[in-house]
């Protein structure tokens, strides 16, 4: 089976063509079976890779498959005044850090892609919605089995353009075709850092291929730097790259309007796999980051600012999704935090439990939209999408979904970091590796007290939705049912692998994740990460102290809203400034919309007003010049005159024209004018780097 591990990637590609070109005019059943059918077979081999040469081999092993030469090599300048051959190869690499990576994306979204059947069986999309999950799960593949930084970035550029027509699926919504753009142009900001990244990668190594950069990193580099070198900078705009991939501040904010997007989608793209992208980035580059340790400390603070941060974003929100939504960038930051404290197996063990948790959760409250929307239309009512997700139209739901109701409470304790729950040991993990070997640190007590945010909103919304009264009304209430079993059956398996998935990373020296991927990290490098060396009695008391907290903010959570789903008064009316910032989420879409959006706007505006006063004036004074001067020319020989001042007319017209065609309006117009900007610097980067 690991002979054929390079078809991972590209079977979901097959299906994504079959339904994309045929989709249209199959049947149903022969759709999602297409779909299906296509990542459980990659699932099946990456399964074969694992219980194979990896069960075998362990961590040590690494599988290559090069399926052709995409840019054939050609002599390039590098840093040190040499010259180099650049090739780059199409090339698959399959080692214990993609193996978890590819487990995760392609047994996830098997899950994802069966509850979607029952999810979307009634919508008109249904080819195109399958369509958009076979390419989004390809490129996802290509991303984590690329051998390259470039592999690595068609992957990342691609599950960003699938992000854009999954988000805006339902675009005849305004809400959803306004968040797919958002999502789009946040995410250029940081792919616009990744791709100078790669371009200083290669302009210092001399290669973009993952293992030669780390091993170029620790010849070149004896000891990490100092100050601020060319690694710190080489980090910090892979960073820029992976906070808006992975929705950290200041571009997080596209992840929560993402939500407007079907439900699978939500699960599959803002909860298990693209957004974990930039961890899995900053993984991969472990050495570089090793020798880099400012980069390092930016990466750490960003990391629990964005976990706290959003963690109280998601104390008083009201739609069922956009607190999950702001869950994941939080929990995004926890994993930031530990690759910021060099505990890259812990920061990949957080990523594969959070994506079982997270994808019940997000999965279960699919399946209370789908109940709520479905009791909504049979009794007769009208209400839009927006308020059947509102938590304070809810309550009382265990009784008519109890599949539903105790997945989704099981995933919530796992997030929560119940003891011995998945969450649990791999939120430990991270807040351990903050300590510093069993010191009070700033990160840990932040990371603390995120994690006491997250216990909170989430037994607030596990009351506010399934216990106590419904309150959608009493016709909604007779038509409250469980969802069908293509639906529930992916949450049974994911609620047993929020419990379960955590024994792989037992702590006190036992976990069986950590060495696995160690020589993946790695890179063939050494890395001299500070050793802990505390005793398990102080692990156990720091331990102790994170698991109170979450237990006291539980316990807060029922005193506030057990039987009173308006228990939110109580802040709003003590603490009225601190509940409305909280619950306007800072305010930051509204600043971002006063000076990014308006500035560009205006900014465009003012071009625009140059482009018609500046501008076309001066063709035009120069058109009513030539009209003046052509008046003149009757006095004098009037064929000879005439002719000329038609000629210079329609030379200005024409440069008129041309210039009025640069501001449309027309979008189609604009992208071409990017292609034309893009060929020209492509040009300029070839001349000056390969000639």
């Amino acid at each position: 089976m690991s002979d054929f591990f390079w078809l991972i990637p590209l079977i979901p590609g097959v299906g994504a063509l079959i339904n994309g070109l045929f989709g249209k005019r199959l049947p149903k059943p022969v759709i999602h079976g297409v779909a299906i059918g296509a990542v459980a077979l990659s699932f099946l081999i990456a399964l074969g890779c694992f219980f194979g040469p990896f069960l075998s081999g362990g961590g040590e092993t690494v599988l290559e498959k090069t399926l052709f030469t995409w840019i054939p090599g050609m002599s390039a300048a590098q840093a040190d005044g040499t010259m180099a051959d650049f090739t780059a190869l199409w090339q698959y690499r399959l080692d214990a850090l993609s193996m978890v990576m590819v487990l995760v994306v392609t047994g996830i979204g098997l899950l994802i892609h069966i509850y979607s059947m029952g999810y979307m069986s009634h919508d008109p999309g249904y080819w195109r919605f399958f369509t958009y999950l076979n390419l989004f799960t390809f490129f996802m593949l290509n991303l984590v089995l690329g051998a390259n930084f470039l592999m690595m970035f068609i992957g990342w550029e691609g599950v960003g353009l699938c992000s854009y027509l999954l988000i805006g699926f339902w675009f005849e919504r305004d809400s959803a075709a306004n968040a797919g753009k958002k999502a789009f142009i946040v995410n250029r900001i940081g792919d616009a850092g990744f791709i100078l990244a790669i371009f200083l990668i290669f302009y210092t190594f001399g290669t973009v291929d993952f293992y030669e950069v780390m091993a170029g990193v620790s010849a070149q580099f004896d000891s990490p730097e100092a100050g601020w070198g060319v690694l710190t900078a080489i980090g910090l705009l892979l960073f820029v790259g992976a906070t808006g991939k992975s929705a950290q501040i200041p571009l997080y904010v596209w992840l929560p309007d993402a939500m407007e997007g079907p439900t699978p989608v939500s699960a599959l793209i803002h909860a298990a796999t693209m957004v974990t992208a930039g961890v899995y980035m900053v993984a991969r580059s472990a050495v570089l980051f090793e020798h880099a340790p400012n980069a390092m400390l930016v990466v750490a603070i960003v990391g629990v600012s964005t976990a706290v941060f959003a963690a109280s974003i998601g104390l008083f929100q009201n739609d069922i999704k956009k607190v999950l939504a702001y869950s994941t960038v939080s929990q995004l930051g926890y994993m930031f935090l530990g690759l910021g404290m060099g505990a890259y197996a812990a920061a990949i063990f957080h990523l594969m439990t959070h994506a079982f948790f997270k994808a019940c959760l997000f999965l279960g409250s699919g399946s209370v939209i789908h109940t709520m929307e479905h009791a909504e239309h049979a009794s007769g009512g009208h209400r839009d999408y927006t308020e059947m997700q509102d938590m304070r139209n809810m309550g009382g739901l265990l009784k008519h979904m109890p599949k539903t109701g105790w997945t989704f409470i099981i995933a919530t304790t796992a997030l929560a970091g119940i003891p011995l729950t998945a969450g649990f040991f791999s939120k430990d993990e991270i807040l351990w590796s903050a300590t510093h070997g069993g010191h009070v640190t700033l990160f840990w007590i932040v990371g603390v007290i995120a994690a006491g945010m997250t216990a909170f909103y989430m037994t607030r919304q596990v009351i506010l939705t399934f216990f106590g009264e419904f309150r959608g009304g009493e016709k909604m209430a007779s038509h409250l049912h469980e969802s069908p079993s293509s639906m529930t059956i992916p949450l049974m398996v994911l609620a047993v692998g929020s419990i379960v998935a955590g024994y792989v990373g037992l702590p006190f020296g036992a976990s069986l994740i950590g060495p696995f991927l160690a020589p993946a990290l790695n890179a063939g490098m050494p890395i001299e990460a500070e050793a802990h060396h505390a005793s398990v009695a102080v692990e156990l008391m720091f331990m102790g102290a994170s698991v109170l907290v979450g237990l006291c903010a539980i316990f807060l959570a029922y005193r506030m809203y057990w039987g009173k789903p308006e228990g939110d008064k109580a802040v709003s009316e003590g603490w009225p400034g601190v509940y409305r910032t909280l619950y306007n989420k800072y305010f930051v879409d509204e600043i971002y919309g006063a000076t990014v959006v308006d500035g560009t706007l205006g900014g465009a505006s003012a071009l625009n007003a140059f482009d018609a006063e500046v501008v076309d004036g001066a063709v035009n004074g120069a058109a009513k010049l030539t009209l003046g001067v052509s008046d003149l020319s009757n006095l004098a020989d009037a064929s000879l005159v005439d002719g000329l001042v038609n000629a210079v007319w329609k030379v200005l017209a024409g440069v008129s024209n041309g210039l009025r065609h640069l501001q449309t309006g027309v979008l189609q117009n604009y992208a071409l004018m990017m292609m034309v900007g893009i060929g020209a610097l492509i040009g300029f980067f070839y001349y000056y780097l390969w000639t």
